[in-house]
């Protein structure tokens, strides 16, 4: 079983919207005994929130469904118990690699290294505070980010 954490800031948009996708296509794929995700936030700000409104509404047009999803911090634990830990963006990867045990540093990435589309940024962009096509952006990054993870990962596996 290879189990992957996605992280963002406070896990209401971002890294909740790559655990929805990536829980439907890993469960379309029939990949669901051997990868497991999750996410979590850097900060705790928003701990046992469902994610935004937004994020849920726009994640339900596209057929993803967020509602039982719960923001949580990213705890100490969470290096050892995940084979792969992918930031949103590189704030995250630092914030991520100053409370990682050395030993577990390797388990660090960039979520977006797995898209192999070349049609965007390293980073995904937090759309907490824009307007609805923030929300359609990170949905896009997010479904050729985790097409790209989940095809890398199903080779290993």
């Amino acid at each position: 079983m290879t189990r992957i954490l996605f992280v963002c800031s406070g896990n209401i948009c971002r890294s909740p919207t790559a655990e929805g996708v990536a829980r439907h296509f890993i469960e379309a794929g029939g990949l669901g005994g051997r990868i497991e995700v999750d996410s979590a936030g850097t900060q705790g700000y928003h701990a046992g929130e469902a994610p935004d409104p937004r994020t849920q509404r726009a994640a339900r047009g596209r057929g993803y469904d967020l509602s039982g999803l719960r923001a949580r911090k990213l705890e100490v634990h969470d290096f050892q118990d995940f084979d792969l830990l992918l930031a949103m963006d590189r704030g995250h990867l630092e914030a991520m690699r100053r409370l990682c045990p050395p030993v577990y540093q390797s388990r660090l990435g960039m979520f977006m290294q797995f898209d192999r589309s070349g049609q965007f940024d390293d980073e995904v962009p937090d759309p907490y505070y824009g307007g609805p096509r923030g929300f359609d952006l990170v949905l896009d990054m997010c479904e050729h980010g985790v097409r790209g993870l989940l095809e890398t990962v199903s080779v290993r596996v």
